[in-house]
């Protein structure tokens, strides 16, 4: 019987040449269908962003003002000029200064009033709305609006004096000593409500039956909270952390409206340090070597940050979609 039968299953078999054959043409679908997928989307990233970076580096090699030929070859000129600057010194402490203060403020603040609208609250839609009202009005919109509530004498300095701090009025934009911090204030009252309604969303991802039996195992809400629940909104803070890092670095709309980088460059940044130079003062080629600087910081911080922060929860997203 197995002779008869061995036989018929060979005839059976497709025969090799066809399922190589099939499998290429597999293969050149595959190839096919990800140039169709993706060939509009690396295109639209090429044409605005690969682009325009080459052309930045490129006329950062030389002294122009945006006007004739490029005939004004300076190589690395502009970029030391740049670092050696006391001003552009400034300006990236700043920013740091910026991304520092989001971390150790309006990280413990976000997760504080997340952890608070996550409760069974009377009204706790609203409250959410009311949090994140802010991040949806525009930079400039915002700008404009603590502008005039800082000036002297305005609604700031008159609710402090209404409950009995008239002490604490100063001229907030006007300061150098206290401008950036005002810059911060104003950063965080506009974006600390995407953070909070990210970490809801981390918090959505908490599962009930943990709390339950780390307090059945006598744990207070101190220790379930430190324990269970932050370890768990790890990825969610990590996420949040590059976003505001990022975000700092590149802070420009706010400052620039509010205070164009004074008093005194007190409030410079990068970035309006980099719009003085190249569109007020006509300096574009040292213009487009401050980007490159801004593009490069920001670039080796996203990439020595996923290295070493998001690799274990871009790794962990795999697996689980693999499995």
């Amino acid at each position: 019987m197995t002779t008869a039968t061995t036989p018929a299953r060979a005839a059976a078999r497709p025969p090799a040449p066809a399922v190589h054959a099939r499998a290429k043409r597999s293969g050149l679908g595959k190839r096919l269908e990800l140039v169709v997928l993706l060939g509009p989307a690396l295109l639209v990233f090429a044409g605005f962003v690969l682009v325009p970076i080459g052309i930045a580096a490129f006329y950062s090699l030389f002294k122009w003002n945006g006007f004739g030929a490029l005939d004004d070859f300076v190589g690395f000129d502009n970029y030391a000029d740049a670092f050696n600057g006391k001003v552009f010194q400034s300006a990236i402490v700043h920013n740091l200064i910026i991304a520092g203060l989001s971390i150790v403020v309006q990280l413990p603040l976000s997760i504080g009033l997340a952890m608070l609208l996550n409760r069974k609250l009377r009204g706790r839609a609203v409250l959410r709305a009311l949090v994140f009202a802010p991040y949806v009005l525009s930079e400039a919109i915002t700008a404009v609006i603590w502008s005039l509530m800082l000036q002297p004498g305005a609604f700031a300095d008159q609710v402090l004096k209404a409950v009995g701090l008239g002490g604490a009025v100063h001229q907030w934009l006007a300061d150098p000593g206290i401008v950036l911090y005002t810059m911060f204030a104003v950063i965080t009252w506009k974006y600390i409500g995407f953070g909070i309604i990210l970490l809801l969303a981390g918090l959505q991802g908490v599962p009930a039956e943990l709390r339950e039996a780390a307090a059945l195992d006598g744990a207070s809400a101190w220790q379930t909270t430190r324990h269970v629940v932050l370890p768990l909104l790890g990825p969610t803070i990590r996420i949040w952390i590059f976003l505001s890092v990022i975000g700092s670095l590149q802070l420009f709309d706010v400052v620039w409206i509010m205070t164009t980088g004074g008093p005194a460059n007190a409030s410079t940044t990068m970035a309006t340090y980099l719009i003085d130079h190249g569109f007020k003062r006509y300096e574009f080629g040292f213009g487009s070597a401050v980007a490159v600087i801004l593009f490069v910081i920001c670039f080796l911080f996203a990439l020595l940050y996923q290295r070493f922060a998001l690799r274990r929860d871009t790794q962990g997203a795999l697996t689980r979609m693999v499995g």
